[in-house]
């Protein structure tokens, strides 16, 4: 881009914030006083929100930014935000001339702790260097690390996933029925749901006894009958289940044979 922003004294330039939630759900936001539309979104008028300064370095340290701001805006609830909605978010801060729509990103990265205090909160930001923190080795273990249909597994998603409407629920239990649907295959697995207030959230699916399927995430209380979700099959990582149910032992991503730290426990015993 060749324009340059705060060249001149006075400037026709706006801050802007895009915020990619992993339920697909694209908010963008800006400190102009009316709403702007560029790169196919609406960015919302929001003076309220606030960013840190914004420093960026050549080593490998994270370059954190802090947002702040007051839940004034619609699609800022306090709910979600609780919910998990916005946990490990994208997040592209920048700014926008408000007259030509020109723009440039000045920092990318993800949400991390998010604090709320009344009708404010405030939203810890972490630079895509924080992935040079991950240790890309593996460590040994009897069960499979890959996560179920995903890398390492390559078993097809669509082949163990199905839409299904939610039967019974037990609000004690945090768990729900689908109607049709043997819950002993969806154990450990996990649902998306299509419905109802917590429709694009995924949670994880645990045994809970009878026909119910228990919910890693609280459920709301206006989970009802009638409503859809997308559940998938679940596996308890074990070399037997993936060779025997999947046949998938080829890409066990284990070492079930292995000695662990016990064998220097073991003592002989006299026969």
């Amino acid at each position: 881009m060749s324009r340059v922003f705060f060249a001149q004294p006075l400037d026709t330039v706006a801050t802007y914030w895009r915020i990619c939630r992993a339920d697909g759900v694209a908010l963008g936001f800006t400190t102009h006083d009316r709403d702007l539309w560029f790169d196919g979104l609406l960015h919302r008028c929001a003076p309220g929100l606030t960013p840190s300064s914004i420093r960026r370095t050549a080593d490998l340290a994270d370059d954190a930014v802090d947002i702040k701001g007051a839940l004034a805006h619609d699609t800022l609830a306090a709910e979600d935000l609780a919910a998990g909605r916005f946990d490990g978010a994208q997040v592209v801060v920048g700014v926008v001339d408000w007259q030509t729509l020109e723009h440039t990103a000045l920092y990318g990265g993800t949400i991390g702790a998010i604090a709320g205090d009344g009708d404010s909160f405030t939203a810890e930001l972490h630079s895509a260097k924080t992935v040079l923190d991950t240790d890309p080795v593996p460590r040994t273990s009897p069960t499979c690390r890959a996560r179920f249909c995903g890398p390492g597994c390559n078993l097809p998603p669509a082949m163990h996933e199905c839409e299904a409407v939610v039967e019974r629920v037990d609000r004690d239990g945090n768990a729900v029925a689908f109607a049709g649907v043997d819950p002993a295959i969806y154990e450990y697995g996990e649902v998306r749901w299509i419905d109802g207030p917590h429709r694009g959230q995924i949670m994880a699916l645990r045994p809970a006894g009878g026909n119910l399927l228990a919910c890693g995430t609280p459920l709301s209380p206006q989970i009802a009958s009638g409503q859809r979700a997308l559940i998938r099959q679940g596996c308890d990582h074990r070399l037997e289940t993936c060779a025997a149910r999947f046949g998938n032992a080829v890409n066990f991503q284990g070492e079930p044979f292995l000695p662990g730290n016990d064998l220097l426990a073991q003592y002989p015993v006299p026969r």
